[in-house]
């Protein structure tokens, strides 16, 4: 997930290959939650990682691929002493049983075993994706077989964790805050 490839495709560390797609600025700004008020967190560790326009994960084994040793779309940044990071990386594709969604991890002292550790996964609006994935290089994976209300974890909660996209050239960008409540 780098910048330095351009703005329509993401960079594989492993092997120099790139990854096409539509290009997605996803901004994250974690604030620590405490009882006596809310402030920016620096020095979290945050990890994304999504599939390609295909629907195919790096760095999985799977009866349709097999991508082992592959380190695309995914990688990690730490947050700024504002408490942001930013990635620059392509729209998700969709994968066999699930609805478009990008994976994520906060830590907040990745080298402490007292750190905090947040997993969860962030979503699209059914409309965005489904203009995305009219665009040929998506549309290559056929047609979704689910969409947001029918997938049984976006079901718990993911209406929370809706991107609010912004269509920027060919593209979008996204900001989203992921509080933290810190004891």
């Amino acid at each position: 997930m780098s910048g330095s490839t351009g703005p329509t495709s993401a960079l594989t560390p492993s092997d120099s290959t790139i990854k096409p797609g539509v290009p997605l600025c996803l901004v994250l700004q974690v604030p620590q939650m405490t009882a006596s008020g809310c402030t920016p967190l620096a020095g979290a560790q945050v990890d994304p990682s999504h599939c390609d326009a295909l629907g195919v994960y790096s760095d999985v084994q799977d009866p349709e691929f097999n991508t082992r040793g592959k380190k695309f779309l995914r990688g990690y940044q730490v947050t700024d002493a504002n408490g942001q990071m930013q990635f620059l990386t392509i729209y998700p594709c969709w994968c066999q049983g699930r609805t478009v969604h990008i994976h994520f991890k906060v830590r907040t002292n990745p080298a402490s075993q007292r750190g905090y550790k947040l997993t969860s996964q962030l979503y699209f609006d059914d409309a965005v994706t489904d203009q995305v994935h009219a665009r040929q290089l998506y549309a290559q994976k056929g047609q979704r077989t689910l969409r947001n209300a029918q997938d049984g974890i976006f079901r718990d909660g993911g209406s929370q964790l809706l991107l609010p996209l912004t269509q920027e050239g060919q593209g979008y960008a996204t900001t989203f805050h992921i509080g933290l409540w810190i004891e």
